[in-house]
């Protein structure tokens, strides 16, 4: 069974005065990195799908094993994936190896900067307050709408005929 806890002083200033609980002090966050000292999370946007690896570098970028020049030929998409390292001021510091599949181009530069950003974040913990104000920790859910039976598309009907 579990002890009961008698007073604020046993929980170690996790708990404040006003009663909320204070997360930092329960369980700060640890660095989450493989023997080689990379970090790996998975980044989703619409049907695509990124897995991505970064690990401290000179800012090299590769996606499917083509330089991101090459693969995301719009600057468009070159800035998207920039994004998180310009927010958290780490511009450079890091190269990122990534494979995506589904989808199409804009899809999966979302899916590579969202895979980027939760690979940051687990890198170095205190980038997460920056990246999570700017909205990049949060997966984009918009999806495609079915097609229902009996539409022309999602929601378009056919053409009405009085007669």
């Amino acid at each position: 069974m579990a002890e009961q806890i008698n007073s604020l002083e046993e929980l170690g200033g996790a708990v404040s005065t006003e009663g909320q609980v204070n997360t930092e002090a329960l369980a700060p966050r640890e660095p989450v990195r493989d023997e080689l000292g990379r970090s790996y999370a998975t980044g989703k946007r619409k049907d695509a799908v990124a897995r991505v690896w970064i690990k401290p570098g000179s800012g090299k970028v590769v996606v499917n094993g083509k330089d991101i020049d090459t693969y995301f030929a719009r600057p468009v998409l070159q800035m998207i994936l920039r994004q998180p390292f310009q927010i958290a001021g780490v511009a450079g510091q890091f190269d990122v190896y990534a494979t995506v599949a589904g989808g199409g181009l804009s899809g999966q530069a979302g899916a590579v900067k969202h895979g980027v950003s939760k690979a940051l974040q687990l890198y170095d913990p205190s980038l997460r307050a920056a990246l999570k104000a700017a909205g990049f920790l949060t997966r984009d859910s918009r999806v495609v709408e079915r097609k229902k039976y009996g539409k022309a598309k999602a929601r378009k009907s056919f053409q009405f005929s009085k007669r």
